[in-house]
């Protein structure tokens, strides 16, 4: 707005016109309108500034910043006044509720910032204490030289010889291969044990450590390739017939022969089990009940450093499952929850199901796309993760966020101890059949996983509820 007005200059001159101008919240005066190329005399910010009107004459006003400026006004008559009143007092509205606004974000931002350093904090005491465990573990594995050589021993069948002078050496022997001794000889008790270690000490210079009933049944046939004779006279009692033998090694192949369980076999309730209600609705509680069951992963992952992460995709479901459980009748589908909270405009609220469904399905992306470069060969985990992050999650978080993710997948397992975790019954990950059960479940899990995310992504562009907020 902009229009004459006169001003109180001294007492001398008195009122003098002057040309006034209002514009982005800053009142500013001229000479008179031609010279308003010259440049303001002078201006005052509404903002800070208070509007008084002249008690006794309707046509003064008084704009003051106190202890600062003092503008004494007086228009040509009341409606001209009046006209100035609101349009100083609006732009002075505006300017307080911008102002207010902008110290609330600064507030909100603050506030953000302090539970980023808290997150930060927490990261950094989490990934701390996994160094620490991994600094004790290779101690450890340092101080027990023995325990690493056992496994070699485990994982490769071989065979050598013992002297007479140590006969006791099975005794501190890994529990494996006490197993098989025991399964070969059948003592009684553990003086017969020790009668039978000791007898064969005695009676053979060098004897084989390390064999199995079906390494036993081949050396029976084959003596001349041992390096001691088998006395009949001795081990009659202990040595199993053919027919044990053979019972034994068809129930080892029926053992390797058998269909092994993975993780995602064994689930309670899996993305490919889901069936859809109509137009592709995602019934609510069975996708809620697959998201917990895929949890774990994290945990195998690493349950230390990976905790905040398994929070917030845990604190996802729970937010789902809240709204769910205020009317299970209603909100059947994960559609019509969306659908229910945009009619009510809850849905771009914080901590609405709307949000924290984007971003539960955000987390499904990154763990269907780790699981992906793993069952298409990639036996780097680190390199698995930092490439599904990559592609999923990483533009939505900020600098903060992606140096300590960097920092957790660091600690992240190696390939052996991440299949290791996945399966079922200890000892199956050495078992080739294991890998081909794992192929064959992400096969069926993960194009179950991705079509339910593609269903969700669609709803959620046609909606315009995707967000590019960083957190």
């Amino acid at each position: 707005m902009e229009g004459m007005l006169y001003k109180w200059t001294n007492y001398l001159s008195g009122w003098q016109p002057r040309w006034f101008i209002l514009a982005g919240g800053i009142l500013s005066y001229y000479d008179s309108q031609e010279d308003t190329w010259k440049g303001c005399k002078g201006s005052i910010k509404m903002a800070v500034c208070e509007i008084q009107v002249h008690n006794s004459d309707n046509t003064r006003m008084e704009l003051i910043i106190p202890g600062e400026q003092h503008f004494y006004l007086k228009a040509a008559n009341a409606a001209e006044r009046q006209r100035w009143l609101v349009a100083l007092g609006s732009s002075k509205a505006c300017l307080t509720d911008s102002r207010t606004k902008k110290e609330k974000e600064i507030s909100e931002n603050t506030e953000s910032l302090k539970k980023k350093v808290s997150e930060l904090r927490l990261y950094c005491d989490l990934l701390l204490h996994q160094v620490n465990n991994l600094k004790e573990s290779a101690q450890f594995n340092q101080s027990n030289p023995t325990d690493i050589e056992i496994k070699h021993h485990h994982q490769s069948s071989y065979s050598c010889t013992r002297s007479r002078n140590e006969p006791n050496n099975f005794q501190n022997g890994s529990t494996t291969e006490e197993a098989n001794f025991k399964t070969l000889a059948r003592p009684q008790s553990e003086n017969d044990y020790q009668h039978l270690v000791n007898s064969r000490a005695e009676s053979t210079e060098n004897m084989e450590e390390r064999m199995d009933n079906s390494e036993l049944v081949a050396a029976a046939s084959e003596k001349t390739d041992m390096n001691v004779e088998l006395q009949p006279s001795e081990f009659t009692d202990e040595v199993p017939d053919s027919g044990e033998a053979l019972g034994d090694t068809n129930a080892t192949l029926e053992t390797e022969n058998r269909e092994i369980q993975t993780f995602f076999s064994a689930m309670e309730q899996r993305f490919n089990d889901i069936e859809f209600e109509e137009e592709n609705g995602i019934p609510t509680l069975p996708f809620l009940e697959s998201c917990y069951a895929i949890v774990p992963v994290l945990d195998k992952l690493g349950p230390t450093v990976f905790a905040p992460v398994k929070l917030d995709f845990v604190g996802n479901i729970k937010k789902i499952n809240q709204k769910y459980i205020t009317d299970s009748i209603r909100f059947t589908t994960l559609q019509k929850i969306v659908l229910y909270e945009l009619e009510t405009d809850e849905a771009t609220v914080r901590n609405s199901a709307t949000e924290a469904l984007l971003w539960l399905k955000r987390g499904l992306k990154f763990l269907k796309g780790f699981l992906e470069e793993v069952n298409n060969g990639e036996k780097d985990i680190q390199k698995a993760l930092n490439t599904s992050y990559g592609r999923t999650l990483r533009q939505y978080h900020g600098w903060v966020v992606r140096g300590v993710f960097a920092l957790a997948l660091r600690a992240a397992p190696f390939y052996e101890g991440f299949m290791a975790a996945l399966a079922v019954n200890e000892g199956d990950e050495q078992n080739e059949a294991f890998y081909e059960g794992m192929k064959r479940d992400l096969s069926q899990y993960l194009p179950a996983m991705g079509k339910q995310i593609e269903i969700l992504d669609a709803l959620y562009e046609e909606y315009n509820l995707e967000s590019d907020e960083v957190v």
